[in-house]
């Protein structure tokens, strides 16, 4: 056999195992920066008074802080799928 044509084991064609094709270096910044948004919001537990338009109420901030990032990630997620 011509050394050209050993794929030389389990290797993937693109010389690649699939380990570092699932870990790329954009995942691992969404993971970081999402552990870090969770830590924030759930160091955050107090209860705080928000106002929403008219009514005052009375929640735990980590509650608030959640809905606006779901809020958030579901619009970007809105848009992004738009764009496409």
């Amino acid at each position: 056999m011509s050394p050209k044509s050993s794929t030389g084991g389990s290797q993937n064609p693109s010389g690649r195992g699939v380990i570092s094709g699932l870990m790329t270096p954009g995942r691992v910044a969404v993971a970081v920066i999402a552990i870090l948004t969770l830590v924030f919001i759930f160091e955050n537990t107090r209860s705080t008074k928000i106002r929403l338009l008219i009514p005052e109420v009375t929640m735990p901030l980590w509650m608030a802080l959640l809905g606006t990032g779901l809020i958030g990630a579901l619009c970007g997620a809105f848009f992004l799928n738009r764009r496409r």
